[in-house]
C-alpha cells in the first residue's frame, strides 16, 4: 500500500510538473531545456510528497495542493543543479545522469537554477482552493527556509567547513539549514493549505525536524555503504571533499543508533494524529532501509 501511494503520487506530481512548466514563457528554449533536463531526471519527490501527506493528515485533502508540491520540487531541483556545480560540491552524476553544468554548460545550469527558483514562486501563486492568507503564509514559510536562515545558510557553513573537522552541534546547525529546512517548510505549507489548527502545524514541523535528521544521517551513511548504481552519484564524496558527517564524527554504528532514535522521536511527534498520519510513520520508517 505505502510502496503504491508513493508512486502514484510522483506520477501525479511530474504530470503537475510538466503542467506547469507548459504554462511558462520562455525566450529561449535552452533554458528551459536545462530546466527540465533536472527536473524531470527522476528522484524520489520526497518533499513534494511530505507536503501532500501533511495535508492528508489534517483532512485527506493532499492531492488538491499539487501545485504548491511542484513548485516545492522546483526549489529542490534549482538547489541540486547549484550544489552540483564545480564550485560547490563538483559532482558529474546526479540521480545516475550527467549533471547539469555537465549537459549545458556551467554558465546554463546557473540560469536554470535561477529560473527554477523564480519559476516556483509564480507557481504557487496558481495554487487555486486557498484564501490568499494561506498562500501568503506558505510563500513567507518556504522563502523564509531556503534563504539565509536556512537552505543557503546551511549550504554557507558547509562551504566554509570542507578541511575542517566539526563538532555535532555545527553538523547539525548545518543540515537543519541546507536540509532540513526545506522538509519543514514543506510539511508545514501542506498543513497551512489543509487549513491545520496551531498545535497540529507545531507538531507536524516538530515530525519534520526529526525526520530531516533521520535523512541526513542515513545520506551519510549511504556515502559510506551504498552502491553507487543504486545512489545514483559517486560513493564517497564526503570523505574526497574532507567533510564531517554523522559516521565520520561518530561511527557507523552510533550514526545508524543516531537514526533510529530520530526515527521514534519523529513517530512520537504525530501521537495528536490518527490513521490519516500513518504514511508519514512509514515514510520515516522506510528512510532507515532506502538505497536510494
Amino acid at each position: 500500500m505505502f510502496n503504491e501511494l508513493w508512486k502514484k503520487r510522483i506520477r501525479l506530481i511530474e504530470d503537475e510538473i510538466l503542467l506547469e512548466l507548459n504554462k511558462t514563457e520562455t525566450i529561449d528554449q535552452t533554458l528551459m531545456d536545462a530546466m527540465k533536463y533536472s527536473l524531470m531526471s527522476g528522484g524520489k519527490r520526497v518533499r513534494p510528497i511530505l507536503l501532500m501527506a501533511a495535508a492528508d493528515a489534517v483532512n485527506g485533502s493532499g492531492s488538491k495542493f499539487l501545485t504548491t508540491a511542484s513548485a516545492i520540487e522546483m526549489i529542490h531541483t534549482y538547489s541540486l543543479i547549484h550544489d552540483d556545480l564545480p564550485a560547490m560540491d563538483n559532482d558529474d552524476y546526479r540521480r545516475g545522469k550527467l549533471t547539469n553544468h555537465k549537459v549545458y554548460g556551467e554558465a546554463m545550469a546557473i540560469l536554470a537554477g535561477d529560473a527554477l527558483l523564480t519559476l516556483a514562486f509564480e507557481v504557487m501563486l496558481r495554487q487555486r482552493g486557498v484564501n490568499h492568507a494561506s498562500i501568503l503564509f506558505v510563500i513567507d514559510e518556504i522563502s523564509k527556509a531556503i534563504g539565509t536562515a536556512g537552505m543557503v545558510g546551511g549550504q554557507a557553513i558547509d562551504i566554509l567547513s570542507e578541511g575542517k573537522k566539526l563538532d555535532l552541534e555545527t553538523l547539525r546547525k548545518m543540515h537543519i539549514g541546507k536540509t532540513g529546512a526545506l522538509f519543514r517548510a514543506a510539511v508545514k505549507s501542506g498543513a497551512i493549505l489543509a487549513g491545520a489548527s496551531s498545535k497540529q502545524i507545531e507538531a507536524l514541523g516538530k515530525y519534520a525536524d526529526s525526520f530531516g535528521l533521520v535523512f541526513q544521517i542515513t545520506d551519510d551513511i549511504l556515502d559510506v555503504v551504498g552502491d553507487e548504481k543504486t545512489f545514483g552519484k559517486p560513493i564517497g564524496s564526503d570523505e574526497r571533499n574532507h567533510k564531517s558527517t554523522y559516521v565520520t564524527l561518530t561511527s557507523l554504528d552510533e550514526a545508524k543508533r543516531l537514526a533510529n532514535e530520530a526515527k521514534d522521536e519523529a513517530i512520537e511527534n504525530l501521537s495528536i494524529f490518527g490513521a490519516e498520519a500513518d504514511f508519514l510513520r512509514e515514510l520515516v520508517q522506510f528512510l532507515l532501509v532506502r538505497k536510494i
